[in-house]
């Protein structure tokens, strides 16, 4: 019986064939791989981006109703203010400046630990990631130190209304961004650890994000201090 000669195959079908997905849930040869490369379906969404959508989605939620309270707060304070006449204004201690400034260059420290992250930089993600904690924690050291001094200078919550919205606000703002500060804590012990786990750039992610979100926060209430006190 004669031999059937195949025809060769032309460079096209060849590359074909080299991108043809692996049995046994490989990845593709020289195609990025799916799923983090753990061997999935073809074509299935990453659960590493899943995440991090639905971790910043729930941070918006979140934020949305911290907003609502601090909207809540706002509005009180303006009608408290308008109808008496008992609002006394007071000097605001100077370190509340630094404190801001504290703040303001964390959220420069978180943006670099995500952008070191997206770049595969894992000495950058730990180092800029250790500095926002380390600047978290002296923003809410600073904070104290501000109450401290106000009442050594004799304004305490009750002293007036305007002291006791300062004292209000301050404190609802600093639990919040101690919620954050646990949060980033846990990452960074992670990270430092080099443990890679599914999740943990949403959980960067979801942390930057807030972080970012508490401080712009902090900036609107401290002008709403300057403002109405």
């Amino acid at each position: 019986m004669a031999s059937t000669v195949l025809p060769p195959k032309s460079e096209p079908a060849i590359e074909r064939e080299q991108k043809r997905p692996s049995i046994g849930g490989g990845g593709f040869g020289d195609l990025p791989p799916q799923n983090g490369g753990g061997g999935g379906e073809p074509g299935q969404p990453d659960p590493g981006v899943l995440a991090v959508q639905r971790y910043k989605l729930g941070i918006w939620i979140g934020f949305g109703g911290i907003v609502m309270i601090f909207a809540a707060f706002t509005s009180a304070l303006v009608v408290r203010k308008g109808l008496s006449d008992d609002w006394r204004a007071f000097e605001l201690p100077g370190i509340l400046w630094l404190s801001t400034l504290i703040l303001v260059a964390s959220s420069v420290t978180v943006e670099k630990a995500k952008r070191a992250m997206q770049a595969g930089l894992e000495k950058g993600l730990r180092r800029w990631l250790g500095a926002t904690a380390i600047l978290g924690a002296a923003f809410l050291a600073s904070q104290y130190v501000a109450w401290t001094q106000l009442s050594a200078a004799g304004v305490y919550v009750t002293s007036n209304p305007s002291s006791s919205f300062f004292y209000l606000l301050t404190a609802a703002h600093g639990l919040h961004l101690l919620g954050g500060l646990l949060a980033m804590t846990y990452v960074v012990w992670r990270v430092w650890r080099s443990r890679i786990w599914v999740t943990r750039e949403a959980a960067v992610e979801g942390t930057a994000l807030y972080w970012h979100l508490m401080d712009a926060l902090w900036v609107y209430l401290f002008a709403l201090i300057l403002v109405a006190r």
